[in-house]
């Protein structure tokens, strides 16, 4: 046992985590080949298997489930070792991980990156998109120092900072411009375009337009994400909302219509969260404070040079 390492612990608990070799490495960096003989190498110093290997996901021997368990908590108070030790000095630094939910991340992140760099260079931020549901679990076993999602945020556990308050859009296809903008009521009515379960904004759209989560509508159609959606709607395919933040990105190329929708307009309050628990909180509230101040005007520039 004295050449099991950190390494092993890690890439151990990836494959416990996500049942797959493939997504595994992907999540730690390194190759499959690499991971699988890792993982082999950890077993022959245990002297017994820990994974039962399938073709498409791998499965956790009874020995194998114990010792992801004492491996999580092994990891878990590395981290916050990590943690105190970078939480000691006077401004923010190293390894900050961010999570980011997918109808965020490819508008805001450009924003915070270089505002991040700006004021903070001993900063080296390792952003991470999921979706809510992962970067909760993610942020509840430290895998991530912070996360940028949709507010409000239930769980007392986490500190929570809003960053930007925005409309939803109504996209339509370019042979509708001019036309009435219908009200939730109508909305519901039409071909809506929807992201796929497991995104809070699909959540929050169907909240608008009064459609019960739990349903689906005949004319309920679903994309991956936002770019899908705009371009199923230059297709003539239905009707969708997108967030403001996205605009500028999702609509250049597709042949669409955007409206504001009628008061009361729906809108989302974009936050940063953190465990309260963590020893970097002085410095991820200070985080929050500063982009909370910068990111409004930083995503305006963005948009106006995409625009250009």
């Amino acid at each position: 046992m004295n050449s099991l390492t950190m390494k092993h612990l890690r890439y151990f608990e990836a494959l416990s985590r996500h049942g797959h070799f493939g997504r595994a490495a992907e999540v730690c960096a390194i190759s499959q080949p690499a991971l699988s003989m890792q993982i082999r190498e950890l077993e022959a110093l245990m002297g017994a298997p820990l994974v039962e290997r399938a073709a498409r996901r791998v499965r956790l021997t009874a020995l194998g489930e114990e010792f992801a368990t004492r491996a999580r908590a092994i990891l878990h108070s590395v981290d916050q070792l990590g943690d105190l030790v970078r939480a000691s000095g006077d401004e923010p630094g190293g390894m900050l991980r961010i999570g980011v939910i997918p109808t965020v991340a490819p508008y805001l992140l450009p924003a915070l990156i270089q505002d991040l760099a700006r004021r903070w260079p001993a900063i080296d931020p390792r952003p991470r998109e999921a979706v809510t549901r992962t970067l909760l679990a993610d942020l509840t076993e430290a895998r991530l120092d912070m996360a940028i999602l949709a507010l409000p945020i239930q769980e007392a556990a986490f500190e929570a900072v809003p960053l930007i308050d925005e409309e939803f859009l109504l996209v339509r296809p370019e042979a509708e411009s001019g036309r009435p903008v219908p009200d939730a009521e109508g909305l519901a009515e039409m071909r809506l375009l929807l992201l796929e379960e497991g995104h809070c904004f699909r959540d929050q759209a169907l909240s608008f337009c009064k459609i019960p989560a739990a349903t689906r509508p005949r004319d309920l159609m679903e994309g991956s994400s936002l770019s899908t959606l705009v371009q199923m709607v230059g297709a003539g395919i239905g009707v969708t909302l997108i967030p403001e933040m996205a605009l500028p990105i999702e609509t250049r190329s597709a042949r669409v219509t955007v409206d504001r929708l009628a008061a009361p307009r729906p809108r989302r309050s974009i936050g940063m969260i953190w465990r309260r628990s963590n020893p970097l909180s002085p410095q991820l509230l200070r985080i929050a404070q500063t982009l909370s101040q910068s990111l409004p005007a930083a995503l305006a520039l963005q948009a106006r040079d995409q625009q250009r």
